[in-house]
């Protein structure tokens, strides 16, 4: 039985349910796929380091996790840890690198130079992260390449649906011309909620309080989040080189309860609609605000949902629908990128 040593570089909401979702899979994962997954390292901003050679305990960490007292990875330590995050990829003992930390939509740092480092030092890696994509894709591509290692992140849009895995595989051979969608989930949700009667402050303090947010929650309101996703779909599967200022997105937070209130009388609804795609020989994105009516997909799409329409040149109109997606959807999505990894060692 192979033997998968992880070093998880973050563990806030996301990383933890990894962790969860890792021991509830174990058996399967071992029965199914071939390997036994082990988190030897774990470090975070917040709540220490800790590294074991050996594995850390599954059932001390998830009672850890359940406990009330506030969390102290420092208790699972078996190295006796000191330094800093680049000092501990250079010690983890692990080949796999799951990198959860907070994005930077402006630079992709520093979790791109974590990612960096990770895969000079010849690690795996997967990432939550959208950042380090939008800004290093190709590099880190090509680092991980050179040391026969892959670079995953199939996460970083719409958690834990098949979007770059499906491109890899079973759309291998179609040409992609454009994608247009609802990708932020948590303004599909504000905007629900102020058809309800609520101000956005209202909406927002809700959205926190559900951890449906970015932890910047300006960074939903504003579209930053949503830019930087078609910054990401841009550059990976249509060999764009953009960034989220490159987007120029236009947010929620100019949508009124007038507008609101004259959308629905017309009988349509506001979105946060996001695009990208060939026009005209000129390749154009964009995000911001439209009404759309009952005769769009975009339409039924509500709560914390969201949504993508590929346009291909052999499926002209290919929906994903992804609802109620939660750090446990984003989990899985780290999961399947895990499986792939240890498929191609395989093959």
């Amino acid at each position: 039985m192979k033997t998968i040593d992880l070093a998880l570089l973050g563990f806030g909401n996301v990383g933890k349910a990894f962790a969860r979702l890792l021991t509830a899979k174990k058996q399967e994962l071992q029965e199914h796929f071939g390997f036994n997954p082990r988190i030897t390292a774990i470090a975070t901003g917040s709540h220490g380091v800790c590294l074991d050679p050996s594995g850390v305990d599954d059932q001390y960490l998830l009672n850890l996790l359940d406990s009330e007292e506030p969390l102290e990875l420092s208790v699972l330590d078996k190295m006796a840890f000191k330094g800093d995050m680049f000092d501990f990829i250079r010690q983890a003992p692990a080949q796999v690198l799951v990198e959860t930390t907070p994005v930077n939509p402006r630079s992709g740092l520093p979790a791109l130079d974590y990612l960096r480092a990770a895969a000079i030092r010849g690690l795996h890696l997967i990432t939550a992260n959208k950042g380090p994509v939008v800004y290093g894709f190709r590099e880190l591509t090509e680092l991980t390449k050179e040391h026969g290692r892959l670079f995953r992140f199939e996460s970083t849009v719409m958690d834990g649906a098949p979007i770059f895995s499906l491109f890899r595989g079973p759309l291998a051979g179609a040409k992609l011309h454009g994608f247009y969608g609802i990708l932020n989930s948590c303004t599909n949700l504000l905007l629900d909620r102020m058809r309800g009667g609520e101000t956005l402050e209202q909406a927002v303090a809700y959205g926190v309080s559900i951890g449906i947010t970015e932890t910047d929650p300006s960074n939903d309101v504003d579209g930053w989040d949503a830019a930087i996703k078609v910054a990401v779909l841009s550059n990976v599967l249509m060999g764009q080189n953009l960034t989220p200022m490159d987007v120029k997105p236009t947010g929620i937070r100019g949508i009124t309860p007038e507008m609101i209130a004259s959308a629905e009388s017309q009988g349509k609804r506001w979105k946060l609609v996001c695009q990208g795609g060939w026009q005209d020989g000129h390749f154009h994105v964009s995000v911001k605000p439209e009404m759309v009516g009952p005769n769009s997909p975009l339409y039924t799409v509500d709560g914390t949902s969201s949504y993508v329409n590929f346009a291909l040149d052999v499926l002209p109109g290919l929906g994903i629908l992804e609802t109620d997606p939660s750090p446990n959807t984003t989990a899985f999505g780290l999961l399947a990128d895990l499986i792939d990894i240890v498929k191609s060692e395989t093959r």
